[in-house]
């Protein structure tokens, strides 16, 4: 029997991911971009029930409280779940492995446990979705590679694999969260937009003319499609962010070293110039706290060598009543499109009008300042070094872990990724390697004094509390079309310094609040 190819080998997993579906749950067909653009809405109403629709429409925080109290059993939350992301994956292409059997099993397993005595955490019950990087006991994880696929990480698998699982994979099951999707993820991680030879292409479920971002694409689209109200991302370099942005959601990308990685497949291991992080992405602030929260009440350091030991500090979280931002406009590289522009004058124009005050084009020795709040114009050390020293991570290995990843099955990779390696340069050697981390941490150090000189200039006795910024230079991408993409999403990020996590989380509130009173 001949050997199988790479697009036939493709084209069995695409099938056997649709075979997870129940028969009841397939749509009649589906209909073309042309047909229906936004399916983030109302549109999935009709395939669901009036009981599916008010448990999928509801926010993380909702869901744990009804679950906790038992005014929804885990299983009909799941199920209502499991069946929304089935016609998720089916319109945008988000998802790389369904396990709602097993999903429904562990539901019924947390709804006898609460008869009998109480919840099992603080996640009792709730649906959490995770990127195809996570390793779950029997669930296969391909990362969007061809290679992998039957194999555990490009390697035979061996009797122990079955039940291995991810460090937070654990923590999320002691804390009472069903698990029930993996999510798809551009093959090699390194990349904007989610595309592989398994999937295709993830499209954005606000606008399916439009990318959901990458790499961390498939979460985006599930969570913007209400198939999953929170779930967990990485992000090297804008991974959780940018999926957040372009399908209009909260994503919390933290310090290294505050969430769990251990046991995680990922893209170049071992390279520890830039560590990709762990993150959640969701529909609300308050998620984004309750599962990160949740998380650290594990102790994850005890099980994980590389985080550190750091509980939730709800003292983090009070503000100062006078808060001061700096905004990047522009980054001395690249520049916005109008609609972020535009997005981020109004950000500006909401905290004024709450008692905070946005900045001008004025040089920031001429920060503005009211009684209350103060934003001043962000001049930090250039960004371009900073680019040039990650061009250098991600080129390294002159590409060899991707390379090899896609010689397993001679797949080709897809035409709409753009290497961040050039293959024809030879593989760094020790001494560039510790070259260029000598130089990430000098711009850290001026990074960093150059934060605690704008004490200065904030009137607070503090330096600048937070950074707001473009999130990316453009709502999500496709073809340059000003009418592609009208009803795309806008955002931008809110940046802080290193583990504060649960400051810039009560930030984010602060500025949320301010935009909906706009």
């Amino acid at each position: 029997m001949p050997t199988p190819t790479w697009q036939e080998l493709g084209a069995q997993k695409r099938a056997s991911i649709l075979a997870e579906i129940p028969k009841e749950w397939l749509l009649p067909s589906i209909p073309s971009v042309e047909e229906v653009k936004d399916v983030s809405g109302t549109y999935t109403h009709q395939f669901l029930s009036a009981r599916e629709i008010e448990i999928t429409e509801s926010d993380a925080e909702v869901t744990v409280e009804k679950t906790r109290g038992g005014v929804w059993s885990c299983v009909d939350v799941c199920k209502a779940f499991c069946h929304r992301a089935a016609i998720a994956h089916q319109l945008t292409n988000c998802l790389h492995e369904i396990f709602f059997t097993a999903a429904l099993h562990d539901a019924e397993l947390l709804d006898k446990n609460y008869a009998q005595s109480a919840p099992l955490g603080p996640l009792h019950g709730l649906p959490i979705s995770l990127k195809d990087q996570f390793h779950i006991r029997n669930v296969e994880t391909s990362m969007g590679y061809i290679g992998w696929l039957g194999t555990f990480e490009g390697k035979p698998r061996q009797p122990h694999h079955a039940d291995f699982e991810s460090e937070l994979v654990r923590e999320l099951r002691q804390l009472g969260a069903v698990l029930y999707v993996k999510t798809s993820v551009p093959h090699t991680l390194m990349c904007g937009q989610t595309v592989n030879n398994i999937i295709g292409f993830t499209e954005n479920p606000k606008n399916r003319y439009l990318t959901a971002g990458g790499s961390s694409g498939g979460e985006g689209a599930l969570i913007g499609a209400r198939g999953s109200v929170v779930g967990f991302g990485t992000d090297i370099g804008g991974s959780i962010r940018v999926p957040a942005a372009f399908n209009g959601l909260y994503g919390l990308r933290p310090s290294s070293g505050r969430l769990p990685y251990e046991g995680m497949a990922n893209s170049m291991d071992g390279q520890n110039t830039i560590l990709s992080v762990v993150g959640p992405l969701a529909t609300t602030v308050g998620a984004l706290r309750l599962v990160t929260k949740g998380l650290l009440s594990t102790e994850p350091w005890s099980h994980d060598p590389l985080v550190v030991e750091m509980p939730w500090r709800a003292e983090q979280e009070k503000l100062p009543e006078k808060l001061v931002f700096g905004v990047i406009r522009h980054d001395g590289v690249v520049g916005v499109t109008p609609p972020i522009k535009r997005a981020l004058e109004m950000t500006i124009s909401a905290l004024k009008k709450q008692g905070h005050e946005a900045s001008s084009p004025q040089p920031i020795k001429q920060a503005i300042a009211n009684d209350r709040q103060q934003v001043i114009e962000w001049t930090p050390p250039p960004h371009s070094t900073l680019h040039t020293i990650s061009s250098k991570v991600w080129s390294y290995d002159s590409g060899n872990d991707c390379n090899s990843a896609f010689a397993l099955s001679a797949e080709t990779p897809s035409p709409l990724m753009n290497p961040p390696y050039n293959p024809t340069d030879p593989e760094f050697t020790a001494s560039q390697i510790a070259e260029n981390n000598v130089a990430q941490r000098t711009i850290k150090k001026q990074y960093l004094e150059y934060w605690n000189s704008t004490v200065a200039l904030t009137g607070t006795g503090r330096p600048v509390d937070a950074v707001l910024s473009p999130a990316a230079p453009f709502p999500a991408a496709r073809p340059d079309d000003p009418q592609i993409y009208d009803g795309a999403h806008v955002a931008l990020q809110i940046v802080g310094r290193r583990f504060q996590e649960e400051r810039m989380l009560a930030i984010a509130d602060v500025t949320s609040a301010a935009l909906k009173v706009l």
